[in-house]
């Protein structure tokens, strides 16, 4: 919040257009919305019908509207009028893994009238809001905050019609929720362009590495992976030595995302390197890493020199290090993802071993020059999408920014 001359604290954001002034107002979400669960249908209804809205409509878009909903349903009797979503109104997810996702919401903006399944609650327009502001309200911290504390539930967290309506909202006039919903649209519609740009990227390096790596003419040879290297085992780590913000990273599974570089967001750490531990183990920058289990044929490279290779997690190492760029490429490569899971073993989570990865068929030449021109052209692909991503996360940061600062 922000003050007056006389250091008074006014009920208005940091953040604010000049050509607005008075203090926002407290409302119940009561004064904007009436809230119902909604409808469960038998198994034989879904297919046909109407758009049914389910939790994932409301997670996986930037706003819902009828033909970007996946699921349909035969409605019966008076199911349109009972459990009807119109134009405005604001959908909620009811339940949740984790307590930071509940209650979740988004807004439909559609003329067409569609359904909600029993795991949303609808939020029913009876006030007068600008739908795309509400809909960026209740993304803010502040918002989110003071929903998650009305969730409940031990291996699932739930919001109630009642919980909902206990939530206080700081709401400004009608013109400025459109002065503010329309900029963070425009930051929202440049977001979704720069996703575009990397998605195409991204299908344009695997048409080329297609074209490429699987062409008999340049690759003139073939061979198993053992003959270019091998493939090494991690460390096992004990989560009794685990401590906050320690030393070095413990490189999982997690962190190998199938992205260029790993992630260590949410990795573990430890403040000391194991006595016992072999020296493969500590990770040196750019070394090939591939996952072992659950999602099996991951290839991504360490990022850093403070990583630690837990069990696992395999680290191919190439016997020539010239070529080493190009294996990255070959691993990389959806092929290769794609066999190892046809490989895999295991019921509950899928596993490969030393010799899955290493019996893996590789196409090659003994022309080094054409090697090296390979790799150079996928790598060039791969600095163009990371310079895009972050032009991406410069763009998430500054919504991140605005919901933050924008409201209150």
């Amino acid at each position: 919040m922000a003050t007056d001359n006389n250091n008074k604290v006014l009920n208005v954001p940091n953040l604010r257009f000049p050509e607005f002034s008075g203090e926002w107002k407290l409302h119940a979400t009561t004064d904007y919305f009436e809230f119902k669960n909604g409808l469960n249908p038998e198994a034989k209804r879904f297919g046909l019908g109407t758009k049914f809205i389910s939790v994932m409509d409301i997670l996986n878009n930037r706003y819902i509207t009828y033909d970007k909903v996946i699921a349909s349903v035969l409605p019966k009797d008076d199911d349109l009028k009972e459990f009807g979503v119109n134009y405005g109104d604001i959908l909620f997810q009811r339940s949740s893994e984790t307590l930071e996702d509940v209650g979740r919401a988004n807004v439909y903006l559609d003329d067409k009238t569609a359904l909600f399944g029993g795991f949303v609650i609808r939020g029913k327009k009876i006030g007068n809001y600008n739908p795309l502001f509400f809909r960026y309200l209740l993304s803010s911290p502040n918002a989110r905050k003071s929903i998650i504390v009305k969730g409940a539930g031990a291996q699932h967290f739930n919001i109630s019609q009642d919980g909902l309506s206990k939530v206080l909202l700081n709401v400004p006039s009608i013109q400025e929720q459109e002065k503010i919903s329309q900029f963070i649209n425009y930051i929202d519609e440049r977001i979704d362009t720069q996703s575009k740009i990397i998605e195409d990227l991204k299908k344009l390096k695997v048409a080329i590495s297609n074209r490429l790596l699987n062409n008999n003419t340049l690759l003139d040879k073939t061979a198993s992976l053992s003959k270019f290297g091998e493939l090494k085992n991690g460390y096992a780590f004990k989560s009794s030595t685990y401590v906050p913000n320690g030393n070095y990273n413990i490189i999982t599974i997690a962190n190998v995302c199938g992205s260029r570089e790993i992630s260590t967001d949410c990795s573990n750490t430890i403040s000391s390197i194991p006595k016992d531990i072999q020296s493969h183990q500590i990770l040196k920058s750019g070394d090939i890493l591939i996952s072992l289990t659950g999602n099996v044929g991951r290839v991504s490279l360490n990022k850093g020199s403070n990583n630690l290779l837990n069990q696992r997690v395999g680290l191919f190492v190439p016997n020539d290090s010239i070529l080493s760029e190009f294996l990255y490429q070959t691993l990389s490569f959806v092929q290769f993802e794609n066999s190892m899971i046809n490989l895999a073993q295991g019921a509950a989570q899928m596993n490969i071993g030393k010799s899955d990865v290493e019996s893996y068929l590789v196409r090659y030449s003994d022309d080094r020059g054409l090697i090296n021109e390979i790799s150079q052209i996928l790598l060039n692909y791969d600095k163009k999408i990371e310079i895009e991503n972050k032009y991406l996360q410069s763009l998430l940061s500054q919504k991140a920014f605005l919901l933050s600062n924008m409201f209150i």
